[in-house]
């Protein structure tokens, strides 16, 4: 495993890469969008061309659920998406949350925040905000916010246990979280890990399931409930180059998309 500042600037280059890039087409490359060997990670991705709220602009197809779904937002909240990339998330919480609402999305890629601002200055959303910053040190004060969701960035954290005490700071007593994210049913071979690092950001740092439950009961979160569990298939082409022994299809391990909810105790 490659050290925690080196995968965080493989992280940021590439999805700098992925928003100066999207300027460039008419659509998202996918989740995992690699520069030279081009693979189509749109299996993450679920569709939220019918979510009201919906900016195209903003959707480059690099989440793996429906976080907004699960988080329970109600008028005049406020919302921070953590790894918000162009804002697709952060419009779609900003429908929710109505003109009384505030929105704040934070990204650790410059050209992701310059994006972002953009599309929510065309949108004219005064209410939605934009931050540089790493969910390892979330640039806002404690019991900052009602509601953090995340979609397919925590598995690219190096150090989760920090980046959920990070979550856990920035929630008023009471608040939640809804974040989908991938992990993993079983362990996955280290051949097919690695590169995923390099090709497959959506699967970088996925850990067990039960690992990555473990962690957010231990930050001190309660009522932790999987919203949504969805098999992902990963393309054969990926399988033949990087499981070529069968290693990983025989073992009956597998890739996951889930949806987790859970709350910060009032006291």
């Amino acid at each position: 495993m490659k050290e925690a500042e080196e995968l965080k600037k493989i992280v940021r280059e590439k999805y700098s890469n992925i928003a100066i890039q999207s300027d460039k087409t008419t659509g998202g490359c996918g989740c995992g969008c690699a520069p030279d060997d081009v693979v189509d990670y749109s299996v993450f991705s679920e569709d939220y061309s019918q979510l009201k709220g919906y900016v195209p602009e903003a959707d480059l197809g690099l989440g793996c659920g429906l976080p907004t779904k699960y988080a329970f937002i109600r008028p005049g909240d406020t919302v921070v998406d953590l790894g918000s990339g162009a804002g697709n998330d952060c419009f779609i919480a900003r429908k929710e949350t109505g003109d009384s609402g505030h929105i704040i999305g934070v990204d650790m890629a410059e050209p992701m925040v310059k994006k972002a601002k953009e599309n929510a200055e065309k949108s004219g959303y005064g209410n939605v905000e934009f931050l540089l910053g790493e969910i390892e040190n979330i640039p806002l004060p404690g019991n900052a916010t009602d509601i953090v969701v995340s979609n397919c960035v925590f598995n690219l954290v190096p150090d989760k246990s920090v980046a959920f005490s990070e979550t856990y700071r920035i929630l008023r007593p009471g608040g939640h979280f809804s974040i989908s994210d991938v992990v993993t049913d079983g362990r996955l071979p280290e051949k097919l890990l690695s590169e995923a690092e390099l090709y497959a950001g959506c699967i970088t740092g996925a850990m067990e399931e039960n690992e990555y439950l473990d962690i957010i009961r231990a930050t001190g979160f309660n009522d932790i409930q999987v919203m949504k569990k969805s098999k992902i298939d990963i393309p054969a082409s990926i399988l033949d180059k990087y499981d070529d022994t069968g290693e990983f299809r025989n073992s009956g391990a597998g890739i996951y998309s889930i949806t987790v909810f859970a709350k910060k105790p009032h006291n």
